[in-house]
């Protein structure tokens, strides 16, 4: 540990504390102060790194610990996804070590330091495969006064201001001095001020307002793991068997009758067109509820031995198709490269026939009974992390609803962080949104991603929701991926500077390593 700075081999076991202590500030866990302790750690162990290559290993070693212990529910699929995923994501945290190294000695290195964050989190939102962006700092202050930003400009801004306050605590660790403590300290003021301005405002809902009753079945699933659904079609004679209990429940008057009814994503696990047991389960509870059911089904293409998983509307008029998933699972709903893939890796076969994506928004027209036409919104449980899928629903429906089958992660802490997501959708939308899952978690999910009512996990369960019909457009949903692309581009921006500034450096006869000279750091 010299004047030329410390060894990656002495600062990786530091960056891996902060690495457990992101993982940690991530539901069920929910020890959203800890997110700041990561941010502070990983910035202060890569700006005590020797050289920027030193600080891309501090970086792996803190992207390796996080996600290596936040993604530990893969395992219930396979070992090698799990830590294919792992690996593949944690060099995302490699890139953003040498990133945060780079931009140390620009002036408000803090603030470079959090677009750095930014970008990086933007980039596991389109690469590979579509993205994978479910560790978002962002999800992390649902209990925080950085709530109240999500409606305002979305999760990513929660992320820059997650990593700002981080990186100023350690700019403060770095050399304590008035002018950083105060930096601080009006930055925590001046986010609280807002955050709190932002939980406080609620679209307003005047007393007259209408609203709906949505029914929802959780069914039930008999295990975890790749066949979690249980043999073919049990999933969806349980999902029969709970609408007839809920069925039973509204003409006893134990429940408010339905105008429609909401099944979850794979409450029929064979294609009802083709598989007749199938068709003949689903229109008998149909028949006995005697309203329209979104049944969550998959429709299956033999000749093209290809999918598509879908929501689609029963009623008196037969089944209507009305969205088909736009953001697939890569290696779970398709195997990308699948030529390739699939005779490396055999176990893929359990993926099945390649998923197809869909290509509208995920809103339709459900008929009441009462006469009364509503429109409803729709997205399809993975789709939670793509904010622009839901808002693309919401835009145009009057009530939000999320269909979701966990039955391969029961058990795990998977469904806790998919919970979370969607409970900070919500708040961006100022939305209730209800969610229906095969085991759990079902539930219903208030304007400010508040949790209004939670089912049990693992069990059939159903109910009867009173939602208000809303048409609320928030400052998020129009403006929340450009605030995104322009904290991301100012991330880059800084990056380029730093090297350029170490190239200088260099060219000055420099060594990378040597201290940095003290006006060289701002606040």
């Amino acid at each position: 540990m010299t004047s030329q700075g410390w060894p990656w081999w002495v600062l990786a076991p530091i960056a891996g504390i902060g690495g457990l202590a992101a993982s940690a500030s991530f539901m069920p866990f929910n020890a959203w102060p800890l997110a700041f302790v990561a941010v502070a750690t990983l910035a202060w162990a890569t700006h005590r790194a020797s050289t920027t290559r030193a600080a891309v290993l501090v970086g792996w070693a803190f992207g390796l610990l996080f996600m290596f212990t936040s993604l530990i529910w893969q395992t219930s699929i396979m070992i090698a996804s799990y830590a294919g995923l792992s690996l593949t994501f944690s060099l995302f945290y490699a890139a953003l070590g040498g990133a945060l190294h780079l931009t140390r000695t620009l002036p408000a290195s803090p603030l470079w330091g959090a677009a750095a964050w930014t970008l990086m989190e933007f980039g596991t939102s389109v690469f590979p495969f579509d993205g994978f962006a479910w560790m978002r700092l962002g999800y992390t202050q649902l209990d925080s006064w950085l709530a109240g930003f999500y409606p305002i400009a979305g999760a990513a801004s929660v992320t820059f201001i997650v990593a700002l306050l981080g990186h100023l605590m350690a700019h403060l660790a770095l050399r304590p001095n008035l002018r950083r403590a105060t930096a601080v300290a009006a930055t925590t003021v001046i986010t609280l001020a807002i955050g709190l301005a932002g939980l406080a405002w609620a679209p307003h809902q005047p007393e007259s307002a209408e609203t709906v009753n949505v029914g929802w079945v959780q069914p039930g699933a008999p295990g975890g793991g790749v066949y979690g659904l249980g043999e073919a079609r049990t999933i969806t004679l349980n999902t029969q068997q709970e609408t007839g209990r809920l069925a039973a429940r509204v003409r006893s008057g134990q429940e408010p009758a339905p105008d429609f009814v909401v099944w979850p994503e794979n409450s029929t696990d064979m294609d009802p067109r083709r598989d007749a047991p199938t068709a003949a389960a689903v229109d008998a509870a149909v028949a006995d509820i005697s309203v329209p059911v979104i049944v969550g089904s998959i429709y299956t293409d033999d000749a093209r031995q290809e999918r598509q998983t879908v929501a689609v509307r029963y009623d008196d008029a037969g089944a209507e198709l009305v969205y088909a998933k736009r953001n697939l699972v890569p290696f779970g709903e398709w195997i990308p490269f699948r030529q390739f893939f699939l005779p490396l890796i055999p176990q893929l076969a359990y993926v099945g026939y390649q998923s197809v994506p869909g290509t509208t928004a995920g809103h339709f027209p459900v008929t009441l009974a009462d006469g009364r036409t509503i429109e409803a919104g729709v997205a399809i449980c993975y789709e939670v992390i793509y904010p622009e899928t839901l808002y693309d629903a919401a835009r145009n429906a009057q009530v939000m609803l999320v269909q979701s089958s966990n039955a391969m992660y029961q058990g795990t802490i998977q469904i806790d962080q998919q919970f979370a997501a969607t409970r900070v959708r919500a708040a961006e939308m100022r939305r209730e949104v209800l969610v229906v899952t095969t085991t759990g978690v079902s539930g219903l999910i208030g304007q400010r991603g508040e949790v209004l009512d939670l089912a049990p996990g693992s069990v059939g369960a159903s109910g009867v929701h009173t939602l208000p019909l809303r048409a609320t457009t928030t400052p998020a949903m129009v403006a929340a991926r450009w605030v995104e692309y322009v904290l991301a581009a100012q991330g880059a921006l800084g990056v380029a500077v730093g090297v350029i500034a170490l190239r200088s450096r260099r060219r000055g006869g420099t060594m990378e390593g040597s201290p940095v000279p003290a006006g060289e750091v701002r606040s």
